[in-house]
Order: structure tokens, then sequence, then C-alpha cells
């Protein structure tokens, strides 16, 4: 695994020359300011561990002002009044923009991010797809007409954009996880204020470009870049917020649920993820360790539905394993801007630190690291090696609590008891994401019912799609994002009844 091995492409980077030359501001009413504050902070290339950009410190009083324009556009100003058509073409023009302006885009995420250059580049595409399907959703909202017990009533319901909505996001995907937010809210006719993560400010700041230039009203979208506190902090507890929908660590979901209490503004929360991989003896094993390995080491494991509890029944735990390890010893770890790069770095020195802790807690607990387990050396960035780790126990700390790294605790299975898998399954505080590999149809169905997770993969089956509602059980999260669900999600429910 090397961490350099081959130069960077020069032609991506004269795309975003001039974007990274300039102090980035906030996007507010339609228009780029500083922060009051005059602050502004480093964003560094976690490849490089070196300053690359630097983005406006937005501060409580940017809140305010983005969350008031937020207020007018939808209280008073066009998007209220904007008929479902409307939208849904300026939600299709910021997708043709976003494809338009595709390379410069990616290459902004994987220097941002860390992430390979190809897989940015499927981010972007995907995130022009999101906004499109959740176009389709404008005007396609509807309430009902029940049938009451009282006689000589008409009943409907209505479903109401909810207002203005605070997305935070996170840094391991950014551009996808801003417009996956965005667009259906959008959709639905709320008006937004987004605040990016701080590690990973640079595609929302893009997008707020693109916001402007295919001609959304002001205050629509709004962008605001700082950290969670101030920023985050006074955009959940600003009383102009009718909901905050966020992605990120369970333990700020819970700080969130508590600050959101002020005015009871409704609240949508995808958190971590512990998700158990299941493999049948029956299963086909060559794709069963592939899409096992995938699962982990794909974006250096920073992914909430990240295959980290690996379960391999033992009659084949060796060979399931050793082709794991194969596809760990084999992937080429380095900067994503390099275009055979597999696995890019950890996106900061902090979560280097924290991966690595893990590790080092899982060998003082007696686990076994096959390969990988250190981080990559003669590099400057943050890199960590593919790691695989077996004797792994479900009292250790890196079976129970999510790594958010490239490392998988795989455990043999030894039994057929349905019961036992199932419990082994969901032993664990989260309940995002889960998969199984076996030929038996019938076991399959009978397992995916009884785990507890918001997503059952089978044989490698489609794990998100925004025609699929997507979230977890338990301390997984609040509700559910994608489909129907997901634009639902930014609406309140009217019942009208009427004496006849």
């Amino acid at each position: 695994m090397s961490a350099q091995v081959s130069p960077t492409r020069s032609e991506p980077l004269a795309l975003v020359g001039s974007f990274l030359a300039r102090t980035h501001s906030l996007f507010i009413d339609g228009k780029f300011v500083p922060a009051q504050s005059g602050e502004i902070f480093d964003v560094i290339n976690p490849a490089t561990g070196e300053v690359f950009a630097k983005a406006a410190a937005g501060g409580a009083a940017d809140i305010d002002l983005a969350v008031k324009a937020a207020r007018r556009a939808f209280d008073s100003g066009p998007w209220s009044t904007m008929n479902p058509p409307a939208r849904r073409n300026l939600m299709w023009k910021l997708a043709d923009a976003l494809e338009a302006n595709a390379q410069q885009i990616a290459t902004l995420e994987s220097l941002d991010n860390g992430m390979p250059l190809i897989m940015a580049r499927g981010m972007v595409a995907q995130a022009a797809e999101c906004l499109r399907y959740n176009a389709g959703w404008a005007g396609k909202v509807n309430g009902e007409t029940p049938t009451i017990s009282a006689p000589n009533h008409h009943v409907y319901t209505l479903r109401e954009p909810v207002g203005v909505v605070g997305a935070i996001t996170p840094w391991n995907v950014p551009l996808i996880m801003e417009v996956a937010k965005v667009a259906p809210a959008l959709a639905a006719g709320c008006c937004v204020v987004l605040k990016p993560a701080e590690l990973t400010p640079l595609t929302a700041i893009r997008l707020g470009e693109l916001v402007a230039e295919v001609g959304f009203p002001p205050g629509v979208v709004n962008v605001v870049t700082g950290f969670g506190d101030p920023a985050g902090k006074a955009l959940v507890l600003h009383s102009g917020v009718d909901k905050v929908s966020f992605t990120g660590s369970t333990v700020v979901g819970k700080s969130i649920v508590a600050a959101a209490a002020g005015n009871l503004k409704r609240v949508a929360l995808e958190l971590g993820g512990k998700s158990p991989v299941i493999i049948f003896p029956d299963a086909d094993l060559e794709r069963a360790s592939a899409g096992a390995a995938e699962g982990i080491f794909r974006n250096a494991g920073q992914v909430c539905v990240a295959g980290s509890r690996l379960y391999v029944h033992k009659k084949v735990f060796d060979q399931v394993v050793g082709g794991i390890v194969e596809r760990a010893r084999t992937l080429k770890v380095g900067p994503g801007m390099q275009l055979d790069t597999q696995m890019g770095p950890l996106v900061s020195q902090k979560q280097l630190d924290r991966v690595s802790g893990y590790v080092q807690s899982g060998t003082e607990q007696g686990a076994e690291v096959v390969i990988g387990g250190k981080r990559l050396e003669g590099s400057k960035g943050y890199f960590m090696q593919p790691t695989v780790l077996a004797q792994t126990t479900r009292d250790m700390r890196v079976v129970q609590e999510e790594i958010f790294g490239p490392v998988v605790c795989a455990m043999p299975i030894d039994d057929e008891d349905l019961d036992r898998i199932v419990r082994v399954a969901n032993d664990t505080e989260y309940g995002l994401s889960s998969s199984i590999w076996t030929r038996d149809i019938s076991l399959a169905h009978k397992l995916a019912r009884r785990i507890k997770a918001g997503t059952v993969r089978v044989n490698g089956g489609v794990g998100i799609d925004y025609a699929m509602p997507f979230g977890g059980y338990k301390q997984s999260g609040w509700g559910r994002e994608y489909a129907r669900e997901g634009v639902e999600a930014y609406t309140e429910v009217k019942t009208v009844s009427v004496a006849l």
C-alpha cells in the first residue's frame, strides 16, 4: 500500500485555481457577504495536511440574517407563491448547472474531503440525479379525503411545507449530503439555511454560487459556513427555524434534540451506524468477499452504512476473510487526485487519531490485526491502512462503537440457529443498515424481517437510491430521507372538516 503512486493530474487543478485563490464568503439573501465578525478559517487538504483555502466563519449574527432572509422568502416572498412547475424547473436548472461544472466540483470535493476523484465525480452525478428526482415531487405532494364516522361532513387533509429548514450536513460525502437535504425541502416548498461541516465547506459554497446563477429568488437557499458552535448551535436554537435536518454523530444528534425543545421545532436525524454483514456458507463467496471489502474500505470507511461488523459462518470464515485481506493488501491508498487511488486519506488529524485509537484499544482487549492497523508511513496526509481485525468479541469497543474508518471486525458464527444470528446482528445500539449474503431466499427474507435496521441488503442489493426511504432504527436516527417519505418529512398535515 503506497501513499505516493503517481503524479497528480494538473488539468482538474486548473479548473479550481481561481476559486481557491479567493477567501469565500457566506451566501445570504442571494448575496455573498463576509461574516459579520470578519473571521475566517483555514480549509485543510487531508492528503497533505496543508491549508489550501479559506472560508468565512459565520456566527450567530450571520445565522440570524440567513434565517430572516429565508423567513421572508417563505412567508411573503416569491417562493411561497411560486407554482410547483416553476420550482421544479429551477431545480432542474440547478441539476444541469452541477453537471456542467462537474469536473470542477468533483475536484473541489476530492481536495476538500480526500476521496478519490472518480468517486467525487460519481457524487456530483448523484447530486444532479437527487435534484431531478425530488423536482418531480413538486406539485405531487397531496392530501387525502378520508371517510369519517360523522354524517354530512366533507373532510380532507392538506400537506403544507413546514417552513424554514436548518440543514446541517457532515464532512464524509459533503455535496451529496447537502443536496439530499436541500432538494426535498425545495420540492416541498420550504426555504433552507444550509450549514455545511467546517472541515469540508467548499462544495456548499460552490452550490450557493450555482443557486444564484440559475435564478433562485433571494433567501430561498442560504449557505453559512462556520463551526458547530457558534453557527450550528445558533441555527438549532433559532426560533425562526421550523425544522432541523441533521446528519452526523449520535452524540451531536442528541444535543440537537435537546436544543430544539425551545420552540419544539421538528427534527430529523440521520446518525451513526455499526452495520452487520452476515455471510452464510452457501453464498457466492467471491462476490460476498468483494462486497464486504467495498462496504468497509469505500471512502476510507467514512460512511455511516459501512459494514464494520463482519459475521461469517465458520465453514467459510478463512476463505472470506482471506479475500478481504487480499483486497486490503492490493488497495491503492493515496491522495484522491491521483488517478489510480482507490482509497484516500481520512478527513483530518483528529479522525486519524480516533481511528488509530480504536485499533489500539482493540489490540489491548485481545483483537488480532490480520492486516493494516497503522497509519501510512511516508506521507504528510492523514492516511490509514485498510485494517482487518479478528479474534474480536462483542464486549470490545471496536465491535460496539462506530469507528468511522477502514476497520472491519471479523467474527465467526458457528450455528444455523436463526434466533442466535438475529441476536448477534441486533447486538448494538445502532440500526442503520445491514447486509445478508446467502442463496437461500427463504432464510434471507426471514432474517430481513427480524434485523432491526432501516435498510437490509441481500446479496449486494442497492443500499441507497432516491426512490428508497433511508434512515435508522434505535440510535441511528429519527425519520426517513429520500423517496416520498423524504419529501413529506418537510411538510405538516392540516385537516379541514366542513359540515354540509
